[in-house]
């Protein structure tokens, strides 16, 4: 057990992250299981009193994110890997958002893993060895109407962890996204928010997406106890993919977009290519 491997998950409270955190304790790794509220995640410190540090933490909130990576090492030493699961959906045509609660779905899902990813990179770096997966989305690859907001939050991931990826690398540190579509999770449920007033206009394009993304939570075609296991054979796997797309819907629709990308891409190469100077041969 103690060489077992240290996992800080956040979010652990319902969906990817609570199946990630007992499918990990149940390979007899540790796991600092954290979640906004110790009720909904009281349960594995009962069931796995010496491998689960159960904690509160909202990452908005500054003083928490320092609390729990102090006591992580505290307890276990180190953390070797770091998933920043935690965060919420937000379904709005973007003229219908709110500032407030956009940017507050901001704070969420962009600064409050930058601010636990901050607090942990330091000792991986000192110990040149590390993995930070990053749960983002299909949507941080495709921008579909009705989600634009929360589109942006898990763009800003992709980039963030991309750029996070090529940094970190020569320093012994790994990334994955992982980029879900449709699943069982709370997130098209209770977790989920809407405008207070919705336009009309936009009844046929946001407003549908709303309603199909509503209407079908707990009938996604996701198993999150099976996305649990995709990630951590990706952790486990020397190479790890930077990229990690699970199930067939997102897979179907990345494919999609691929080939769309590139075929305009071709179409419009020589206006893209004449924008240069004259080369000078």
């Amino acid at each position: 057990m103690a060489d077992s491997a240290v996992w800080l998950i956040s979010g652990c409270s319902s969906g990817f992250g609570r199946e990630l955190a007992a499918a990990v304790l149940r390979r007899g790794q540790r796991v600092v299981v954290t979640a906004r509220s110790l009720e909904t995640v009281k349960d594995f410190a009962r069931d796995y009193p010496k491998l689960a540090l159960v904690t509160a933490l909202d990452v908005t909130r500054a003083d928490q994110v320092a609390a729990v990576v102090r006591q992580a090492e505290e307890k276990f030493g180190r953390i070797d890997v770091l998933v920043n699961n935690a965060g919420y959906g937000y379904l709005a045509a973007l003229e219908e958002g709110e500032d407030a609660e956009v940017r507050a779905m901001f704070e969420a899902n962009v600064f409050g893993l930058i601010a636990l990813t901050k607090a942990v990179l330091p000792g991986m770096r000192k110990r040149r060895k590390g993995h930070v997966v990053n749960i983002s989305s299909v949507g941080g690859l495709i921008g579909f109407p009705g989600i634009g907001y929360y589109n942006a939050t898990k763009f800003a991931v992709e980039g963030l962890s991309e750029a996070l990826a090529k940094e970190a690398q020569p320093l012994g540190i790994r990334v994955t996204i992982v980029e879900p579509g449709p699943f069982r999770t709370e997130w098209a449920g209770r977790n989920l928010r809407t405008p207070k007033v919705v336009i009309g206009d936009y009844a046929e394009t946001a407003g549908a997406r709303r309603e199909m993304i509503s209407g079908y939570s707990g009938k996604q075609p996701g198993d999150p106890a099976r996305a649990a296991e995709a990630i951590i054979v990706a952790v486990e796997t020397p190479n790890s993919p930077l990229h990690l797309v699970l199930g067939r819907p997102a897979f179907d629709a990345v494919k999609s977009k691929i080939s769309e990308f590139s075929t305009e891409l071709e179409k419009w190469r020589s206006t893209s290519l004449g924008t240069d100077f004259p080369r000078e041969d």
